[in-house]
C-alpha cells in the first residue's frame, strides 16, 4: 500500500517479466488489451542481455529509439490529474502495457531505485559520521558531584582535571586551602571532588598564644583537627559554634592536674582554672591577709604542677641606725711631717629604719627594710697632716737610749694612752708639756719620730725629772 494521497495499481503478467508471451492462450483472466502505445520494439536475441537505462535516458549508439514515455502528471504544461481515493467506484484501474512495454516501465522504475540508493549514500554517510560524534560528545562529558566547603552539587562537565573543574565552576582556592583529590589528577565521571577552605583561628592553649589554619567548619571539628582534648576543657566559644571564612579567636584551656599543698595536707584536684588562685579556691583553700603562695597566684597552673601555700604572720619593727663619717685630710706646712692633727672632729648621722618581720609557717625570716628615714646627717672630719721634715737631732740627747726609754714608759707603743686619759704616746707627756714643746695637738696621735724628737728636747731642758721611774733607762 502507497503513502501518497494518491494510490497506483498496477496488473503485471503471470510470468513473462518483459511482457505476454505470444504462444500462450488468452486466458478468461487476462485483462482487455488496448491499442498498442507504439511500433514494436527490435529486441535483442536474449532479452537477458538488453541494456538497463536510467529513467528517461537513451543509448543513443546502440538504439534509434528514445524513450518517450512519461506519466501524464510528469507531461511538461499537464495539469496533476485529480485521481480517486482507493476503493472508489468510479476509480479508474492502470495497468502496465503488456510485453516491451512493460519491459521499459521495470527498468525504469530499477533505474530510479538506483539512482535513489546513490543518493541515499553520501546522507548515511552523513548520518554515521554524526553518530559517532556523539558517541565521543557522550564520552568527553562526565558526571561530578562537587561539594565546596560541605555544600555538594551533581554537575556534567567536560573538564579533563580537578583545576580545570575549578576553574569553569569559578571555585577559587588559596594556600591553605585543601583540595581532594589534587589539582593535577584527571577526571572521570562517578569522581567526588571536595575543597575545604581554611579558616585563621587565633588560638591560646593552656596561656600559650599561636595563630593556626584549619579547614574545620566549627568548633569542634577545629579542636578534633588540632589534636586538642576538648573533654573536661574551658572553650570560650562553643563546641557547635562555626568558623566563618574571617576565622575565630579561641581561648581553651585544658584539664590538668594540680598538687595544693597547705596546711600540712596535700589536696589534688583535676582543674582547667586559669590562674593558680583559682585552683587554690577550687581544692577548698582560702588565702588571708598576707597569705600566697609558693608560685604567684596569677601565674597559669601547669599539668602536674605542685603549689604550696604559704601562711604568713608579718609585722614591723623600726630601728636607729648610725649614718658614718666622712674623713677630709688637709696639710699643713707647720707640722712635721708624720704627724695628724684632727682640726674639728667628726659626728655620725642617725637613719631610722623600719623592717618587715615575717613569720612563713612558723619559721621566722630575715627582717626586710621596707622603709629608711634620715634623723640626723653626719658631719666631717677635718684633719691636718704635717708636711714639715723633721730635724735629724738634738745636741746633746743623741746618745742616749731613747728606744729603751720608751718601752719603759708606754711598751714601744706610739699610741698608748694611760688608763686616767691624762698622759699618751711613747713617752707619756701630758697634753700641756707637749703643746709646750711645739706639739700640736695630742702626743699620740703624732709620728714617732716626731715624739721622740720632743722628747729628746725636753730632756735638754729638764734632764730625765719628767720620768721618775724609767728616766734610768736613758743611760742603759
Amino acid at each position: 500500500m502507497s503513502n501518497s494521497q494518491y494510490q497506483t495499481f498496477e496488473t503485471y503478467g503471470p510470468s513473462d517479466p518483459y511482457g505476454a508471451d505470444p504462444a500462450r492462450e488468452p486466458s478468461a483472466y487476462d485483462p482487455p488489451l488496448g491499442p498498442p502505445l507504439g511500433p514494436p520494439l527490435d529486441l535483442p536475441p536474449d532479452v537477458h542481455s538488453a541494456q538497463t537505462l536510467a529513467y528517461g535516458m537513451h543509448a543513443a549508439s546502440s538504439s534509434p529509439y528514445e524513450d518517450t514515455y512519461r506519466p501524464a502528471y510528469e507531461a511538461p504544461g499537464s495539469p496533476e490529474p485529480e485521481l480517486p481515493r482507493q476503493g472508489t467506484p468510479d476509480a479508474p484501474v492502470v495497468r502496465a502495457g503488456a510485453g516491451r512495454r512493460g519491459a521499459r516501465r521495470r527498468r525504469a522504475r530499477y533505474a530510479e531505485r538506483s539512482d535513489g540508493m546513490r543518493r541515499l549514500l553520501p546522507q548515511a554517510l552523513v548520518v554515521a559520521f554524526l553518530a559517532g560524534g556523539t558517541t565521543a560528545f557522550v564520552a568527553k562529558d562526565k558526571a561530578i558531584e562537587l561539594s565546596v566547603d560541605g555544600k555538594p552539587r551533581t554537575l556534567h562537565t567536560f573538564a579533563d582535571d580537578v583545576t580545570e573543574l575549578l576553574t569553569e565552576e569559578g571555585v577559587e582556592v588559596g594556600a591553605h586551602d585543601v583540595v581532594a583529590p589534587a589539582p593535577d589528577d584527571a577526571l572521570a565521571s562517578g569522581d567526588e571532588v571536595a575543597v575545604r577552605y581554611g579558616r585563621p583561628v587565633r588560638l591560646t592553649l593552656d596561656g600559650h598564644r599561636r595563630e593556626v589554619w584549619t579547614t574545620a567548619r566549627t568548633v569542634d571539628e577545629a579542636l578534633e583537627q588540632l589534636g586538642v582534648r576538648a573533654e573536661g576543657a574551658y572553650l570560650s566559644a562553643s563546641r557547635s559554634r562555626r568558623i566563618g571564612r574571617g576565622g575565630l579567636a579561641l581561648n581553651v584551656r585544658t584539664e590538668r592536674s594540680v598538687t595544693i599543698m597547705a596546711d600540712g595536707r596535700a589536696r589534688k584536684i583535676r582543674t582547667n582554672a586559669a590562674t593558680v588562685r583559682e585552683a587554690v579556691e577550687e581544692a577548698g583553700i582560702t588565702l588571708r591577709g598576707q597569705d600566697t603562695t609558693s608560685v604567684k597566684p596569677e601565674s597559669f597552673p601547669r599539668d602536674g604542677q605542685t603549689v604550696t601555700v604559704l601562711r604568713i604572720i608579718g609585722t614591723k619593727e623600726v630601728r636607729e641606725e648610725t649614718i658614718p663619717f666622712d674623713v677630709e685630710r688637709t696639710d699643713d706646712p707647720s707640722l712635721f711631717r708624720g704627724t695628724e692633727i684632727v682640726e674639728r672632729p667628726g659626728q655620725p648621722g642617725l637613719r631610722r629604719v623600719t623592717y618587715s618581720l615575717r613569720t612563713v609557717n612558723g619559721v621566722r625570716q630575715k627582717p626586710r627594710r621596707i622603709k629608711s628615714e634620715v634623723v640626723r646627717q653626719p658631719r666631717t672630719q677635718v684633719v691636718k697632716v704635717g708636711t714639715k721634715p723633721l730635724p735629724t737631732s738634738v745636741q746633746g740627747a743623741d746618745h742616749l737610749d731613747w728606744q729603751g726609754l720608751a718601752a719603759c714608759e708606754s711598751g714601744g707603743r706610739p699610741n698608748a694612752v694611760d688608763s686616767s686619759g691624762t698622759y699618751g704616746g711613747l713617752y707619756q707627756f701630758d697634753t700641756q708639756t707637749w703643746q709646750s714643746l711645739g706639739g700640736k695637738g695630742r702626743p699620740q696621735d703624732a709620728s714617732a719620730a716626731e715624739q721622740t724628737l720632743r722628747a729628746k728636747k725636753l730632756y735638754v731642758r729638764r734632764g730625765a725629772t719628767p720620768w721618775p721611774h724609767c728616766g734610768t733607762r736613758l743611760h742603759g
